[in-house]
């Protein structure tokens, strides 16, 4: 069973249908929306600041997802992945978004929907993302612009494969 901790008067919320990993790490003040997977040593820290998370959303292996004390919280929206080992930190992140491996996303920043964020990106305090594009490199700049292949054979693609992963583990 996931660790699933109250800190300071909060608690997380879970929302229905949702994979925790027995060592996914969920703390304080946390909202989870509907069929959201948390996998294999994640950690979603409220402790500082609240953090909101849409439906459909996955957070992979390692991801570690916090904000900062009385400053910025961290909203991610339906339909993200955020993949194994990145960090998302006092941001937000709209739907539709696959934020890549390794990938920071630092305070401030906004990345707006239909975006990928590039495996080992950074995305600089304060950066707007915009709607429909594919940003890569430290610092993270747009490379191009996201194609329907793209939001579909990617975006949509791996968040509707990480439901069907998660029903495999629901089911032993």
């Amino acid at each position: 069973m996931a660790l699933i901790r109250p800190l300071r008067g909060k608690t997380p919320t879970i929302g229905n249908d949702c994979f925790l990993a027995e060592n996914a790490t969920i703390i304080g003040d946390v909202i989870l929306g509907d069929k959201c997977s948390v996998w294999y040593s994640a950690v979603i820290r409220g402790d500082v600041h609240s953090i909101r998370i849409g439906k459909n959303t996955n957070v992979q292996d390692c991801a570690v997802i916090h904000a900062t004390y009385q400053k910025s919280p961290t909203n991610i929206g339906d339909n993200v992945i955020i993949a194994h080992g990145a960090i998302v930190h006092g941001c937000t992140i709209n739907d539709n978004v696959m934020i890549g491996m390794n990938a920071v996303v630092l305070d401030y920043a906004v990345i707006e929907s239909n975006t990928i964020i590039a495996a080992g990106s950074v995305v600089t305090k304060g950066t707007v993302v915009e709607s429909g594009s594919v940003y890569a490199g430290i610092p993270a700049k747009k490379v191009k612009a996201i194609g329907p292949e793209l939001l579909e054979g990617e975006i949509h693609r791996i968040a509707n494969a990480y439901g069907m992963y998660a029903s495999w583990y629901q089911e032993e």
